[in-house]
């Protein structure tokens, strides 16, 4: 049996439709997402395949290698697919040690999204998101300056639709007051669910969120229900992680990043699978916060 994208429904994001199950790019550069790949062809060919298997949204950024993620979409890809919605990230840079400091200033986000283009090898692109600083969790701050810049972009043409990543509900907020957003990536898994407010939030007013370590960042998830679930559904536990996510909200879309046709292909199996309500009650005790729902 083949698994494909179409598999995990749709959803509306940008000018277009995307399946639920997308990719992330960032795996395709060297270690740390720093430098080239071992393997430039394989990484070539797990983009191909994914798209050869219905994935139509892809997550870049260009300070992933730096630009070397993008130079390899491009390479493999272009010319895109017409239903293809290309999303990259701006608010950071790399530094030749392999750091991420902070790139929010005006001219740093104008020459981000230049570099996107020119790597890419578009005119526009679909979507962009203003990633704020933090590593797993965002810091509340105003994100007015760079979000202004980015809406000014918009306004030239260069930029479809934006998006925020890393930010707290007060922080969209202030997005919002500067022009639409069409989705949210923040930090979110069946293990962690701060965001459990958000999302349902988020869904209501038909914005996409996104979650990036969906599958526990750095270092696995963690969870004995989690591993007792997977054992009985004779699947593996990242399986059932990104199976919770696409049942959790119909708004949620997912982009599990691999350098693996293997693995590429095991991820679209989570699309097809079906959790039963034992399984959801006992992976929904997970995690959970508590907190009151939120309007936007």
């Amino acid at each position: 049996m083949t698994f494909t994208a179409e598999k995990s429904g749709s959803f509306p994001l940008g000018d277009g439709t995307v399946h639920r199950m997308g990719y992330g790019a960032m795996q395709l550069a060297g270690p740390h997402v720093f430098g080239p790949p071992a393997d430039r062809d394989a990484a070539i060919a797990v983009l191909r395949r994914a798209v050869e298997l219905g994935v139509n949204h892809i997550d870049t950024s260009d300070y992933y290698g730096p630009h070397v993620t993008n130079e390899i979409i491009r390479e493999a890809l272009h010319p895109y697919p017409a239903d293809l919605t290309l999303v990259t990230k701006i608010g950071a840079r790399r530094t030749p040690d392999g750091e991420w400091p902070e790139a929010l200033a005006p001219d740093e986000i104008r020459q981000a999204l230049h570099d996107n283009l020119d790597h890419l090898g578009v005119d526009a692109m679909d979507v962009v998101n203003l990633r704020m600083p933090g590593f797993s969790e965002p810091v509340q701050r105003s994100l007015a300056e760079p979000f202004e810049t980015l809406a000014e972009l918009q306004q030239q043409g260069l930029i479809k639709h934006l998006g925020v990543s890393n930010v707290t509900p007060q922080m969209l907020a202030e997005a919002q007051a500067i022009a639409p957003v069409v989705c949210v990536q923040n930090h979110y898994n069946v293990v962690h669910r701060k965001d459990d407010p958000l999302v349902d939030a988020l869904a209501r007013e038909g914005i996409a969120y996104v979650p990036y370590f969906p599958l526990g960042g750095f270092t696995p998830l963690q969870s004995a229900a989690l591993e007792t679930v997977a054992r009985r559904l004779e699947t593996t536990p990242m399986e059932v992680a990104l199976a919770w996510l696409l049942a959790r909200s119909p708004n949620i879309l997912l982009i599990p990043g691999t350098s693996s046709i293997a693995h590429l292909e095991q991820n679209l199996e989570s699309a097809a699978r079906v959790l039963g309500p034992v399984e959801l009650e006992e992976l929904d005790r997970i995690g959970g916060t508590g907190e009151p729902d939120i309007d936007l």
